[in-house]
């Protein structure tokens, strides 16, 4: 599958607004770096899938709770209340997003250094529990 120009810059602001969440969450919540982070993740995902997918995917009636604690927590996170924004957010955002869980820890489990990481024996566990999958038994 190959990535239009616009998707390839809309991968690159996804990246982007995760580094600067990840930023402003490890230097005690600032809430300029968490703020920047949210703005370049919307617009990298837009730029990714689409405006009109974008709309339709956070308007699903089954995703509404998830879609209201992510803008509620951005909305807080703007209104200067990082901590308690951050908090709303990652709910949301576990809530919209949990479902590709399964696909992104299958994914990174065949990566050469983390898929080793992931394989270990106590991380093992906690990464079958995140992911959903069952042990045979």
């Amino acid at each position: 599958m190959w990535l239009s120009d616009t998707q390839k810059i809309g991968v690159g602001l996804t990246a982007f607004g995760l580094f600067f969440m990840l930023m402003g969450v490890m230097m005690f919540f600032d809430g300029g770096l968490l703020a920047i982070g949210n703005i370049l993740f919307l617009a990298g995902l837009t730029m990714v899938i689409g405006p009109q997918k974008t709309m339709f995917f956070f308007a699903r009636p089954q995703k509404i709770r998830g879609t209201i604690c992510f803008f509620v927590g951005i909305l807080l996170i703007f209104i200067k209340w990082p901590i308690i924004g951050i908090l709303v957010e990652l709910f949301g955002f576990i809530n919209l997003f949990g479902d590709f869980f399964p696909v992104i820890i299958g994914f990174l489990r065949r990566l050469p250094v983390i898929g080793n990481i992931l394989s270990a024996p106590g991380i093992s566990k906690i990464v079958d529990r995140i992911s959903g999958q069952r042990l045979p038994v």
